[in-house]
């Protein structure tokens, strides 16, 4: 299980499981790809939903739970704990929300393409924090310290962005029902420590699965069920917690996705019959990252300058603006949801991920791999300098 939890391997099958799901989609499988995708599992006339959505809906919520747990670590105790500490990546990460969908909209500012702006503003955690393995041998901590609170940011935007944008019709009778099980599932999460905990256990597992179906219900996108509980889980249990299932989200839930999501049919057309949407995030997710983030995170050093903490250096902003680049898992997601009315825009706006993101990630490793050259050069020419 260690494999699973390592930077290296999750990020490279992701790459393998979305690299898999074009081959099936483009190839003489793709009938029976789709036909998996498209089946329907549940209980019939109760309750049901095709292998598609139960992956989108359902074990994606899983990974967010497991991204809110470390969103609220972090926020506690970790690199966004005080404002000081806060302030610089959380500028940068505004950067790189606002460009990407400055450059997006410029290109796709017409129609009912206008409304994929969301989908360029995320960054894969996962697999950014996998090229910085493979690439940064050598780059100081500060580069990952700044990286890991950057894509956090990153998380909480396209979080709120899930929750707010793509909502309709609200059942808030179902709501409520929501709002009381995770008040159960908090106080269960509290009683896992003393005599009750078998009880605790059976509590929070059926209190989780009520959530979870009443989010759905409700309206509000059933990932967002994996969000609240993260956040009200108590603290200790649910780093537990985030620790038994991480190699399950690794190497389970986000390749499943991935593979799903990148079911697309290449079209046979012309660069230029290509939807806008395509060319908008296949250009903000490599350009609108890079520029935003590096610009914003300069500004942000600048003005918010921490006494004793050496800046980094403009060749370490490029890199981490790069990496943000990486969309992939929650870019993803958003095409989904910024297109479900629309197949032949969605499947091209999912294309435009995957061909911004392998930009990216190709701009990352060049620049990742200068800056440890860069660093690694330079470490041994600060050791020989003696100390007075």
């Amino acid at each position: 299980m260690s494999l699973f939890r390592s930077a290296r391997f999750p990020a490279l099958l992701l790459l393998i499981a979305a690299v898999l799901g074009l081959i099936l989609a483009n190839t003489p499988a793709s009938s029976a790809a789709f036909a998996v995708k498209d089946a329907h599992l549940g209980i019939p006339g109760v309750f049901e939903l095709s292998v598609g959505h139960w992956i989108q809906d359902g074990l994606l919520a899983i990974f967010f739970f497991v991204a809110a747990v470390e969103l609220r670590d972090e926020l506690t105790n970790g690199q966004l704990a005080s404002w000081r500490r806060a302030v610089q990546p959380a500028i940068a990460a505004a950067g790189g929300v606002v460009v990407p969908i400055a450059v997006y909209l410029a290109i796709a500012n017409s129609g009912d393409v206008a409304a994929g702006w969301p989908i360029p503003t995320a960054t894969d955690i996962a697999f950014a924090l996998g090229v910085l393995a493979v690439f940064g041998r050598g780059l100081p901590p500060a580069v990952r310290v700044f990286l890991l609170a950057l894509a956090i940011l990153d998380d909480i935007v396209g979080i709120l962005f899930i929750a707010v944008l793509f909502t309709s019709d609200v059942d808030f009778g179902m709501l409520l029902l929501a709002i009381a099980l995770l008040v159960v599932f908090a106080l269960c999460s509290r009683l896992l420590d003393t005599r009750a905990r078998g009880v605790a256990i059976v509590g929070l597992v059926l209190s989780a699965i009520g959530t979870w179906y009443a989010v759905y219900e409700s309206g509000v996108h059933a990932t967002i069920a994996g969000v609240a509980l993260g956040l009200v889980m108590a603290q200790r249990p649910a780093l537990r917690t985030r620790h038994a299932i991480e190699p399950w989200v690794n190497g389970l839930v986000l390749p499943l996705f991935a593979l799903s999501a990148a079911l697309v049919i290449i079209p046979s057309v012309a660069p230029s019959e290509l939807s806008p949407a395509f060319w908008g995030v296949l250009l903000a997710l490599p350009l609108g990252k890079l520029i935003g983030i590096s610009l914003a995170g300069a500004l942000a050093q600048r003005l918010f300058r921490q006494p004793g903490v050496a800046p980094l250096a403009a060749g370490d902003l490029l890199a981490a603006g790069a990496l943000g680049g990486i969309g992939f898992t929650v870019s993803l997601l958003l095409s989904e949801l910024a297109f479900a009315s629309d197949a032949l825009v969605r499947d091209e706006a999912t294309l435009g991920v995957l061909g911004g993101s392998a930009i990216s990630l190709v701009l990352a490793g060049i620049l990742v791999s200068w800056r440890a050259w860069h660093h690694r050069r330079a470490a041994p020419a600060t050791a020989a300098i003696p100390t007075p």
